[in-house]
């Protein structure tokens, strides 16, 4: 399934917030998909200096994960094609 980065911006974000903006992430693909639309949320990489979050979700289109990130409000900048280079365990 095709990989995709949801780019956020979050100024003045506390560890609490972004725990509960990944809980609602998760929360909301586990709708979607019991709902026939699959959607999984992979992770999340966060650069404090910059207030930076960078998540990768796996789905059918890029649509699906705007849909996901409106449905638990999350706020995004964009969210664009990824190639999640992560090396696999053997």
């Amino acid at each position: 399934m095709p990989v995709y980065m949801v780019d956020r911006n979050l100024p003045g974000v506390t560890t609490e917030q972004l725990a509960a903006a990944q809980k609602a992430a998760i929360e909301t693909c586990q709708q979607f998909t019991a709902k026939g639309t699959p959607v999984r949320y992979l992770r999340t990489t966060f650069v404090p200096g910059e207030a930076r979050c960078m998540c990768l979700f796996e789905a059918a289109s890029a649509d699906i994960v705007r849909r996901v990130n409106e449905a638990a409000k999350i706020p995004y900048t964009r969210v664009v094609d990824a190639l999640d280079l992560t090396p696999k365990s053997s």
